[in-house]
Formats: structure tokens, C-alpha cells, sequence
């Protein structure tokens, strides 16, 4: 089965079940490709989208990554046994990227995320975590901080931004951790300006709380808060950063912050079944990523400012009665489109404009949120410099037409 093209959306296209079929229909439906196959052939096939996402690429190509991994490390070195060698090498390549006095791989950012904060409860004595309800762990992860590691989430705000510094402030119990999600994915990948963040911070800071950065995509803030890694992690007191959901590794990530903490990391890691024999694949993989991919990133932001601008104007110019691409200006590379349809009906709507023309606008899926309500999220990678304003203003028109139409 072919993957969705969102990395980590926690949803599903439904099937649906007839009763009483005949053996041939039953077959022909077997037959017949999901909308998710359809969608994601599209994509592989068309010769214009905004993105090509690594992890959705032939297995052939995936494979093909690893001819650079001789430029970025010396493949004469011995392999790596338990996090030596490679391993070794990426997290010291990240601690100094970020800062921080030590980094650890680990295998999933769940994981990382699970220990850090276990860690932190350990030292404040208080296991509540402080988070946003969109937040990754609360969405995605089926509570696994309840379930797993004996913490205590609690929601600070309902409001789809990160939570002001008078929320934290006047928050009504108290809590050991901050946990500030950057960009909040579920909101829209919104971020806050740098005054608000750094109040927020200090704000944890006047109630003795640790401040931990969920920073899986915090490669792509550089733009939006005007300073470099090592500034935006220093805020922290402990930073998670994803090797793929921005570097296109092929999985991974790592755990940075002061030397005593990411030694008691690497002993939970181990419990958690997370110091794994072999990862020089995705060690390479990453720093690889590391080196091809970061220094695009700030190009990637700008150029998405183009194309949800240019966006916009296309769906207006069609006609469409209402719609929203929010954040208006995006604050990193990812942004969402709202459309007042039926989640299957824009969604099948997309695919047709993708098989048919061969220019991909909306390629990822639609989420239901609401009675004829539904939204995408829109990724501009490398592929998306290739568009000028006036190829998305026309897409964009198209496909607000098409839609009328239906």
C-alpha cells in the first residue's frame, strides 16, 4: 500500500463496505486503486509539484541518497556499534548546530521527546507537562506520556497559537515543563514573534518550570524569528530536532542539551529500546540532509511567502465564495488551505486536476473539519522554485473553476 503523503497526520481514508456485492464487483473494487494510490501516483508521475517528499520516492531512489555519503563522512571509518562512529559524529554535528553542550540519536522523536521530559520530571519532582492540545505528543502519540513514562499533560490553551506568556504566567497548577511545539504543526505551522517567545520563556522561568522546544521542524524557523539555530535553541533548556521531516533523512532524530542530561538520556534511551545495533543508513542520511538541505531551508520559506500569496489570488480570481490560506504569510515552508467543500469531494477534485494535467497543486490529503468544511496542507520544497507567482495564480484558477464546475 502506498503511504499518505502527510508524515504523521494520525488519519485514514475510509473504505466503505457494501453488503450483499457480487463476486465480480467485490474483485473489480479489490482492483480498483484507494484515492490515496491515485493521489500519490499522481504526484510520483506529474511533472510540476511543489514538492517531491523523499519518503514517498521508489525505494530505488530513497537508495540513491547514499551515493553522497562519502562527502559528507569517510566511509573507510569502522561502523557504528551502538551509537559510536556515525552516530557519534551526526550528534556532535547537531549539539554544534544548536549550541548545546551534547546531543543524543534516537530512533523516533516519541521517544526522545518521552525521555527528556521523564528526565526533567526526575530533577523538578513534578511530572506535569504543559503543552498545547495540538501538540504532537497529544494528537499523535495514543498518550504515550501517561502510558509510558508516568507524566501528567496539561493543556494550557485552546486557542489555535502557542500559549501567550500571561497563560503561562497565570496557568492555574502547577507544572514542572513547558513543552512549546516549533511551528505548532496542527495550528497552521504557526509560530510566535521572538518578543513573544522569549516572554513565554521567562514567563516558565519566574514558576521554576524547565522549558523543553518540540523542535522537529525547528530547521525552518530561522526566517520567521531573524535569528540563527543556536539563538532559538539556547531559549530551551532541552531542544528535539527531526533529521526528516525537514532534512529528508530517512528517519531519525536527536536530543540536544546540557552534557548531564543527554548522558541520563542515552540510559533511558536504552530502556526504551532505543540504542539500537546499527543506524548508519539514517545516521548518513541525516548529515547528509544536514549539509544539502539546511542552507535551502530560508530559500524554501521565501519562496512559500510567493506561492500562498500568489495562492490566494488564483482561488479568488476563480470565484471561490470563501476560503483560507492560513497563515496569510507563512511562517515557514508548510502552510494550510481551508475550502468550504466536502473533504472527498475537493479531495477527488485535486486528483483529477493532477492525473489530467499533470501540474500538482494540492497534493497531499483533506482533512474533514466541519459540516462542508475541509483543509490541506500545502509543502513548498526544491521542486516549488521552479513555479513563478503566475504558474500557482493559474493553477490555482483552474482549480477553483473545476471546482465550481462540480
Amino acid at each position: 500500500m502506498i503511504a499518505r503523503m502527510s508524515d504523521t497526520d494520525g488519519t485514514s481514508d475510509t473504505t466503505t463496505v457494501r453488503d450483499e456485492r457480487e463476486s465480480g464487483q467485490e474483485a473489480d473494487d479489490a482492483a480498483r486503486p484507494t484515492s490515496r494510490e491515485r493521489r500519490i501516483a499522481a504526484w510520483r508521475a506529474a511533472p510540476r509539484v511543489l514538492a517531491r517528499l523523499g519518503f514517498l520516492a521508489p525505494l530505488s531512489e530513497r537508495l540513491a541518497l547514499l551515493e553522497a555519503a562519502g562527502s559528507v563522512y569517510d566511509l573507510d571509518e569502522t561502523s557504528d556499534i551502538y551509537g559510536n562512529g556515525v552516530v557519534e559524529a551526526l550528534e556532535k554535528r547537531v549539539a554544534g548546530l544548536l549550541g548545546t553542550e551534547a546531543a543524543a540519536f534516537f530512533p523516533t522523536g516519541t521517544m526522545a521527546q518521552q525521555v527528556a521530559l521523564r528526565c526533567w520530571a526526575g530533577r523538578t519532582g513534578d511530572p506535569a507537562v504543559a503543552l498545547h492540545p495540538l501538540s504532537h505528543p497529544e494528537v499523535y502519540e495514543r498518550n504515550a506520556f501517561s502510558q509510558v513514562s508516568g507524566l501528567r499533560p496539561v493543556r494550557m490553551t485552546s486557542e489555535p497559537r502557542l500559549p501567550t506568556a500571561e497563560e503561562v504566567r497565570d496557568f492555574e497548577e502547577p507544572f514542572g515543563a513547558l513543552m512549546l511545539e516549533l511551528p505548532l504543526r496542527d495550528a497552521g505551522f504557526v509560530l510566535p514573534t521572538w518578543e513573544e517567545l522569549t516572554e513565554v520563556v521567562a514567563a516558565a522561568r519566574e514558576r521554576e518550570a524547565v522549558v523543553h522546544f518540540d523542535g522537529a521542524r525547528l530547521w525552518e524557523c530561522t526566517e520567521h524569528f531573524g535569528r540563527p539555530l543556536e539563538e532559538i535553541a539556547g531559549l530551551a533548556d532541552s531542544v528535539y530536532v527531526s533529521f526528516y521531516k525537514s532534512l529528508d533523512a530517512y528517519g531519525g532524530a536527536a536530543l540536544a542539551g546540557p552534557a548531564s542530561l543527554i548522558e541520563e538520556a542515552r540510559a533511558w534511551r536504552h530502556r526504551y529500546g532505543g540504542n539500537v545495533f546499527q543506524q548508519f543508513p539514517t545516521a548518513l542520511s541525516a548529515l547528509i540532509g544536514l549539509e544539502r538541505e539546511l542552507p535551502r531551508l530560508p530559500e524554501y520559506v521565501g519562496h512559500a511567502r510567493v506561492v500562498a500569496a500568489a495562492l490566494r489570488e488564483g482561488l479568488e480570481a476563480g470565484g471561490l465564495p470563501w476560503f483560507r490560506v492560513h497563515p496569510e504569510v507563512p511562517h515557514t515552508y508548510d502552510f494550510q488551505v481551508w475550502l468550504p467543500y466536502d473533504a472527498d469531494v475537493v479531495a477527488e477534485m485535486a486528483i483529477r486536476a493532477a492525473e489530467e494535467t499533470g501540474t500538482v497543486l494540492f497534493a497531499n490529503h483533506w482533512d474533514p473539519k466541519g459540516p462542508g468544511l475541509s483543509l490541506t496542507e500545502v509543502y513548498v520544497r526544491s521542486a516549488g522554485l521552479e513555479w513563478t507567482a503566475e504558474d500557482v495564480r493559474a493553477a490555482a484558477l483552474e482549480f477553483a473553476r473545476r471546482l465550481l464546475r462540480a
